[in-house]
């Protein structure tokens, strides 16, 4: 059995990225799929997990499969994949696999999480196209959610400027939900990415739409809410970003919307007031396409671009980020932000197994 079907496998059996990682000084991935029932509740696992991982459900697997080989586009890229993007695997329960259709690579770039209310108001439409198209233009990939409202108009924002954007959905790439997104959903997966931890059939559920939003903000660098209720999955989106130490900003709105109340709470707490673009850029210390440096935030401690000792780190071989942090004695996420610096500045390249250094001539 290969590593396909060992993530295959797992991601069945409900095992995410935490359990991988917590069993890896035990036992290797292909070692985890080999262990009896026994064995693995000793290791932690439930009953049904344990039973899952010896009897798979065949049907999900040979689903998986025929979606795989229905395009070059489908891609399954698992925990231990070069492609899995770090910043995802530093959120509570990354997902040990992910279903991609699209441009793969785009995981991996820096991007920001738009949100917002399903039911917008005509500004909060408006002002979720603008946000999307400025930040593309500044060298970001949109992601949110793909759910009516805000979602929409900020994939629709990034296409509009022929920019990149990323769709995390709650259910199977073969299912597009809602409807009325299926022409969206066409040109996302041409010109970015569909994204989902869920086998391609399965159907969407409102149990699924919170843990897909662990997944928006979890490849994002930060979560811009654009118009959220008081009580919203909006709300439940900018806590896991919290959780997960990425920025959060809110646009607020006037005090007598109740599409704004959210929002407000959310600067109360903390967020960004946010009013344009500058405001989110000036929070974060990397360059945009633009060449606009941003000034360092005192929350923040990424290292420069041109750090020679992260620079020193990569050579003419291909390295990985987490080897690159290792030797940088930096975090994964830091190293990740680094590195892209470099890239943009032409420095590094990435190539199948991380990163290669661009020498000049």
């Amino acid at each position: 059995m290969d590593d396909r079907l060992n993530y295959l496998v797992l991601a069945q059996a409900g095992i995410n990225g935490y359990h991988l990682q917590r069993l890896a000084p035990h036992c290797s991935l292909v070692e985890l799929c080999r262990q009896p029932a026994s064995t693995l509740r000793q290791l932690g696992l439930t009953e049904r997990q344990a039973m899952a991982i010896q009897k798979p459900d065949t049907r999900l697997m040979q689903q998986a499969e025929h979606w795989l080989r229905q395009s070059e586009l489908h891609h399954l890229i698992g925990f231990e994949d070069v492609r899995y993007p770090a910043l995802l695997k530093q959120i509570r329960q990354p997902p040990v696999l992910l279903f991609v259709a699209g441009n793969a690579a785009l995981l991996s770039q820096p991007q920001m999480a738009i949100v917002g209310s399903r039911q917008p108001s005509p500004t909060g439409k408006q002002t979720a196209h603008q946000f999307a198209a400025e930040l593309v233009r500044q060298g970001y990939v949109i992601t949110s959610g793909m759910a009516r409202g805000i979602d929409s108009y900020a994939h629709q924002g990034a296409l509009s400027v022929d920019g990149p954007t990323i769709a995390v959905l709650g259910h199977g790439l073969s299912r597009i939900y809602p409807k009325s997104n299926q022409a969206l959903a066409a040109q996302i997966m041409q010109q970015g990415a569909l994204v989902s931890e869920y086998f391609p059939q399965i159907e969407a559920r409102p149990a699924h739409f919170p843990q897909r939003n662990r997944i928006v903000v979890g490849l994002s660098r930060g979560t811009l809410v654009v118009e959220a209720a008081l009580k919203s999955g909006s709300l439940i989106s900018a806590q896991l970003a919290v959780e997960a130490n990425r920025d959060v900003f809110a646009i607020p709105g006037s005090i007598y919307h109740p599409q704004s109340a959210g929002c407000h709470a959310l600067i109360q707490q903390g967020a960004k007031l946010t009013t344009c673009v500058a405001d989110i850029l000036e929070e974060w210390t990397f360059f945009s396409q633009s060449g606009l440096k941003q000034q360092q935030s005192e929350k923040n401690s990424t290292p420069d671009l041109f750090d020679d000792t992260l620079l020193a780190n990569v050579g003419d071989e291909a390295t990985a980020v987490d080897q690159i942090a290792e030797r940088s004695q930096l975090s994964v996420a830091d190293t990740t932000i680094a590195l892209l610096q470099l890239e943009l500045a032409g420095l590094v390249a990435v190539v199948p197994g991380g990163y290669i250094r661009v020498r000049s001539t």
